[in-house]
């Protein structure tokens, strides 16, 4: 079932259109995607992002990750140093005929986004009975 997902995810950085305080980043997230029976799981990790800032989409084939991180200086403080890179996340999927996309559910917790793909009925192997002639 792995061959059911093509993953479209270009540079690890792009560069959005927005001009603000911060320098407005787009980060792909890494993913694992693991088969469990008859379903395909896929694991996003989103640091940074809140539970109401991610954003899954479907449409037609095309599955979209998205989360967005919101600024972490406080308001009213100066920023004098930054490791820390802050930007959204954007991953985007194409799926097959394979997955039944009536049924995908999807969780967020502690900053891992988990979807749960699973096969359509239509694509489950079935077995054919042979008579003897």
């Amino acid at each position: 079932m792995a061959q059911e997902l093509t993953t479209q995810a270009g540079r690890n950085i792009a560069r959005s259109g927005e001009d603000s305080d911060r320098t407005a980043m787009a980060f792909t997230p890494a993913v694992d995607i693991f088969a469990q029976g008859d379903v395909t799981v896929i694991k996003a990790d989103m640091p940074g992002v809140a539970p109401d800032d991610v954003e899954v989409t479907l449409e037609r084939q095309v599955l979209t990750l998205q989360g967005r991180v919101r600024p972490h200086a406080p308001e009213g403080y100066r920023r004098l140093s930054q490791e820390y890179r802050e930007g959204d996340y954007l991953r985007v999927f194409t799926l097959s005929d394979e997955v039944d996309q009536k049924r995908i559910k999807a969780d967020f917790k502690n900053g891992v986004l988990r979807l749960e793909l699973p096969r359509a009925a239509e694509a489950k192997p079935k077995k054919i009975s042979v008579k003897a002639a």
